[in-house]
């Protein structure tokens, strides 16, 4: 398994948190109660020198559930893997972009039709990290995979090589927006309205910036810090952020607004609502689809 040549861009910052999601999802696996598995996650966080040492099983996590980070905060983000999952495949497009793809392996897990494209956009030390772990354990994916190296915040939808506009497309920008300046989060949702067809569907998730100063204490956030060294708070662009569910029905989107509870008690497993102020309380999920 590759430990050196590994870029800044996944040893530190935004790069950490993808290894973060990474972990949870490796112990969301081994779970009795599972929502979604991923074989590969584990091998990505064994492979980084960062989180090398991070859990990656239930039995490994100090304090079980209890533990505010690898315990609930964990379970979010499996619930949040299951959902989009979910998402994927009730749309049922032969064509995913994957939006900050990070260390996302659905061109891996899911099962596809035959002519699907999946496209992995992120920065390229991220996705050189990613390739090499997967080479290492021998992965093949579903899908005709595509890798893309691009700035999110600049213009990218030139890269799609081979990208089919007249088709329908699912877009995916799981913990993405949070990181980007508002500016770039309305050029992303006029690029991906632009490139839809009629069909297609976007998922993505959002939080207040006003409601970061409330919930800085939390002990998801203190938790995590202190377990990995990860300020999350201090990740997320603290600018006003846009409504982009708006902005999508303004384009004639369908976009409906969830909570993560209201995940939670639809399949019966994940973080329910706490005391306020609740770190999770706030956050978004958006769906949203162009008839």
């Amino acid at each position: 398994m590759p430990t050196s040549g590994i870029g800044s861009e996944i040893n530190g910052g935004v790069g950490l948190t993808a290894l973060m999601v990474a972990a949870a999802r490796a112990i969301e696996t081994h779970r009795p109660d599972s929502l979604a598995r991923d074989d590969y996650a584990e091998h990505f966080v064994r492979a980084a020198p960062a989180s090398a040492a991070w859990p990656v099983r239930p039995q490994d996590v100090p304090d079980g559930d209890a533990n505010p980070l690898w315990g609930r905060l964990g379970r979010y983000f499996g619930l949040r893997t299951r959902v989009l999952d979910d998402v994927v495949r009730d749309a049922g497009n032969r064509q995913l972009v994957l939006l900050g793809a990070g260390l996302d392996t659905r061109a891996f897990r899911l099962d596809w039709r035959p002519g699907s494209v999946v496209f992995e956009l992120d920065k390229p030390g991220v996705l050189t990290f990613k390739q090499d772990v997967l080479d290492a354990v021998s992965a093949r994916p579903r899908a005709d995979r595509r890798v893309v190296p691009a700035d999110l915040c600049a213009e990218w939808a030139g890269l799609l090589d081979g990208f089919r506009p007249g088709e329908p497309t699912t877009w995916l920008a799981e913990g993405l927006l949070l990181y980007l300046p508002a500016d770039a989060e309305r050029r992303l949702i006029e690029t991906v309205d632009r490139l839809s067809a009629s069909g297609s569907t976007i998922a993505y998730e959002v939080k207040p910036v006003r409601d970061v100063p409330l919930v800085r204490d939390h002990p998801i956030y203190t938790s995590t810090m202190a377990q990995t060294g990860v300020d999350l708070l201090a990740l997320f662009d603290r600018g006003q952020r846009p409504d982009s569910a708006a902005a999508l029905r303004a384009l004639g989107w369908t976009a409906r607004i969830h909570t993560p509870f209201d995940f939670s008690r639809q399949y019966g497993r994940g973080p329910l609502p706490e005391p306020p102020p609740d770190a999770l309380d706030s956050n978004r999920w958006v769906i949203a689809m162009k008839p």
